[in-house]
């Protein structure tokens, strides 16, 4: 039986989908994007801050889920332009130090809002 997650310490869902869905002891969060759930708004400034944004909101929802960002198993990084890739990473290893997931990470033509960045992540429950 899947379990939904949702949480107002992230943004809410902007379409028919959940925060994030726990089935078989394995959470499944949707991708993510820089906007700040007090106000709804895309955050301020770059890729750097955009990506804060992103793996804060992450994190909010692994919390509601009951686990943390230590038992994610994969990540997918959808960058809006690849340049901004070693930014972005600098970031995101900050968050990630010690045993990070696997990861893919693409060019996307577009994401929603216009953002620069969005991920997705697969990780352990409990």
């Amino acid at each position: 039986m899947k379990q939904i997650v949702q949480t107002e310490d992230a943004p809410k869902a902007i379409g028919p989908y959940s925060q994030a869905v726990i089935h078989g002891g394995v959470i499944y969060v949707s991708g993510q994007i820089p906007l700040d759930p007090a106000t709804g708004q895309t955050v301020d400034g770059g890729i750097a801050e955009q990506t804060a944004r992103v793996l804060e909101n992450l994190k909010a929802v692994l919390e509601a889920a009951g686990s943390d960002l230590s038992k994610v198993l994969k990540t997918t990084v959808y960058l809006q332009d690849m340049t901004e890739f070693p930014s972005m990473n600098e970031v995101y290893g900050r968050y990630f130090q010690a045993g990070p997931p696997a990861r893919s990470t693409v060019q996307a033509a577009r994401l929603p809002r216009d953002v620069r960045v969005e991920i997705d992540a697969i990780a352990a429950a409990g």
